[in-house]
Formats: structure tokens, sequence, C-alpha cells
């Protein structure tokens, strides 16, 4: 299920991809969000169809899928991005602020001056919870480009 975000930037003729910049170098691959299902624990698959389901209400999206993840993009910027593996859901988020003393985050970094990329590992289900959500939301506001404002 491909939700679509509005239409901004460059898409590569080749593949289809879509960039923010024009002629942005990019690998031409196509890869879908069931190629990186395929063969992980069912645990792993739960927490995913989980994690989408929160992206989801935040509002439409695009999948940004590459060779090594999948990646959920707004009309200005990619905000969020989910793996399944064998250790559960691996991922990251882009927010406005550094979340810190959350033990779901096992890396929290300065992405721009702006913004802080989040990353995450996600083992259980509980650990989906509301303040979660919210932190989606909030890196679903930077794919729209409200830390531009």
């Amino acid at each position: 299920m491909t939700q679509k975000a509005a239409e901004t930037g460059w898409v590569c003729e080749k593949c289809g991809r879509r960039f923010a910049r024009v002629g942005q170098q990019h690998v031409c691959e196509i890869w879908s969000p069931q190629d990186h299902l395929d063969g992980k624990p069912e645990s792993s698959i739960r927490l995913y169809q989980r994690y989408v389901e929160l992206v989801q209400a935040c509002g439409p999206f695009e999948y940004v899928v590459t060779k090594t993840g999948i990646g959920f993009r707004g009309p200005r910027r990619a905000f969020a991005g989910a793996t399944p593996t064998k250790k559960g859901l691996q991922g990251y988020m882009d927010m406005t602020h550094a979340v810190k003393d959350d033990l779901r985050f096992t890396r929290v970094s300065p992405y721009t001056k702006r913004l802080f990329v989040h990353h995450f590992l996600i083992t259980a289900e509980a650990q989906l919870d509301d303040q979660f959500a919210g932190w989606i939301c909030e890196a679903y506001a930077v794919g729209q480009g409200d830390h531009l404002g």
C-alpha cells in the first residue's frame, strides 16, 4: 500500500525515485517493502506493520525503499525509516529536538542545525506506545517542512 505525499522535487526517469535536489546522485535500483520483510521473523514483521500504522495516522506519505531500508517521505524530505531485523525493528526518525534518556533510542545525533536523527531499536509492540507515536508525528512534521518555518 503506497501513500503519495505532495509531489515536489525531482524524479529520476530511470527508477522513479523522488528527490529534493535536481540531479541528486543515487543508485538506480528498485526495491519494495516486501523485499525487506521476506525471511524476517514474524514478530519483527508485526512491529514493522504497527510502525507503519503509526506513520499512517500522521497523514499521507511516500515510501522510499532502498537496498538498506524502508524510508518514509513527506513532500519536503524523508523523515523516518524502519527495517525489520532478527533483533526487532531498527530505524530512525528526524526531529527538531533531541530526546534523551529513552532506551528505545540507541543513538541521537545532530543531523543539521535544526534536526536531530534518532536511531531506535524496538523489540516489543508495547514500546510503540502513545509517546513513541507522538515522536513519529513530530518526525512527520519534519517531512512536511515544518522545521523550515
